[in-house]
């Protein structure tokens, strides 16, 4: 009897599951059908890689046309040919390539005025590789004023989007063109010219790598930080468009005073610009530029003319040496009879055999890392009572410096360099105070 009552409850079981799973997989049509009815349908769904051509129509205004060209790069072709923005056009392109209703209006609109779509106020045409072209129409605001009535040309459906969807494809031709005065990649400048006209000085830079080092008007050591910040401003520096119309800034160019040239080289070849400074009138202050690689003159912000009006010193490498963050394997220092000689293994220090204290170590070197000019001398460099030299790079780099007592501060000079640097007394002195604390580490604890 127990064996007969599991059998009865496992055929149970299995008719319950077969129930419950058939239920599970044949809803009734009605059901099927509301749950598709309460999803939104999809307007546009477009490979982005695929569209080559856009081109926005309003009413009373000239179309704006932008094109992909064979290197992937977007332009405006009309109403005149314009650089592009690449972000945003990429910005446009994302958003109709996967264009999402709100909800579906009317399945099949016989009154398109009803909507403003029987003379609607924007059109985008989208244009794909195979010469596929299909047009989105915008009209009227929905009652709620949150959204917007959509559809495509040749389908009877009327959609509503949200205005954020208006927002990010019904753009102008300044919202698209390139704003950049300078197109060069600021990572690829290779040469930066300056011709500094308040200083009367030409200065270039050359680029290796990531290191800047001044060219003219003689070979000498640059700020690299420094001249890459100003490569990337000119790089990044973008037209004014809201101040007044080109006219009246081109009067304001011809009227202002010259402040410097600056030309910068690629891979792609060599641009121009020239800023100048109005110094009289309402717009005394303000600063212009034109530039080599688009048409017109146009206000700037004021933070790169600033950058430009500057002299060969601003540029220069201040520090005495260039070892910056790395750590030094050697560091000797010779000071009139004192002599100190300073090996590193892994994060010890050692001395004559014995191992020194590294905090008292780091501290020299710490000085010797944050040795800068005071200001840049063309004399005065004597007997020099302090030398130094300092390895680093696995042994591969070596830097020398010889200091000179001067007055009420000291001369430094690199070897194999014409620079003089003028030290304070200052700094010279908590240098050599650094030398004579450096002490034995203490004996292990037992």
């Amino acid at each position: 009897m127990k064996s007969r009552g599991l059998i009865v409850a496992a055929v149970l079981f299995f008719i319950l599951a077969g129930v419950l799973y058939w239920s599970e997989h044949h809803k009734p049509a009605a059901d099927a059908a509301k749950t598709s009815s309460d999803t939104p349908p999809v307007i546009l769904k477009l490979d982005e890689s695929a569209i080559t051509k856009l081109e926005i129509k309003r009413k009373d205004v000239a179309p704006l046309a932008l094109a992909k060209g064979d290197s992937g790069k977007w332009q405006i072709t009309g109403p005149r040919p314009l650089g592009a923005d690449e972000t945003a056009v990429s910005g446009m392109v994302s958003t109709i390539s996967s264009l999402n209703s709100e909800r579906l209006v009317d399945d099949k609109a016989s009154d398109l005025k009803q909507y403003g779509l029987d003379q609607p106020v924007f059109e985008l045409d989208i244009t794909e590789k195979n010469n596929k072209t299909q047009k989105l129409l915008m009209g009227d605001d929905t009652p709620t004023s949150g959204a917007v009535y959509v559809m495509l040309k040749g389908d009877p459906r009327v959609f509503s989007v949200p205005k954020t969807v208006k927002a990010s494809v019904d753009k102008s031709l300044n919202e698209v063109r390139d704003k950049r005065l300078l197109t060069a990649n600021a990572d690829k400048i290779s040469r930066l010219e300056l011709v500094v006209k308040s200083k009367a000085q030409d200065i270039e830079f050359g680029r290796n790598k990531d290191d800047w080092q001044i060219l003219k008007p003689k070979p000498l050591r640059a700020d690299s930080v420094l001249v890459a910040e100003l490569a990337r401003k000119l790089s990044e520096t973008k037209m004014d468009l809201g101040a007044a119309d080109n006219g009246d800034i081109a009067r304001e160019f011809a009227l202002a005073i010259p402040v410097a040239t600056a030309k910068v080289t690629d891979e792609s070849g060599t641009q121009e610009l020239e800023v100048r400074k109005s110094t009289a009138g309402k717009d005394k202050g303000n600063f212009y530029a034109k530039s080599s690689a688009v048409e017109g003159a146009y206000k700037i912000e004021a933070e790169l003319g600033q950058a430009l009006d500057k002299g060969l010193d601003d540029f220069r490498n201040k520090k005495v040496f260039d070892f910056s963050y790395s750590d030094p394997n050697k560091v000797e220092l010779h000071d009139g009879s004192k002599a100190y000689f300073l090996t590193r293994n892994g994060d010890d220090w050692w001395s004559n055999g014995k191992k020194m204290d590294t905090s008292t170590v780091q501290s020299l070197v710490s000085k010797l890392r944050d040795l800068s000019a005071q200001k840049f001398l063309e004399s005065g460099f004597g007997n020099p009572t302090i030398e130094i030299t300092v390895t680093y790079g696995e042994g591969k780099q070596v830097e020398k410096v010889s200091a000179a007592k001067s007055g009420d501060s000291y001369v430094a000079k690199r070897e194999n360099e014409p620079a003089l640097y003028q030290l304070s007394s200052g700094s010279v002195d908590d240098l050599k105070k650094s030398a004579d604390e450096i002490k034995p580490a203490a004996a292990p604890s037992k």
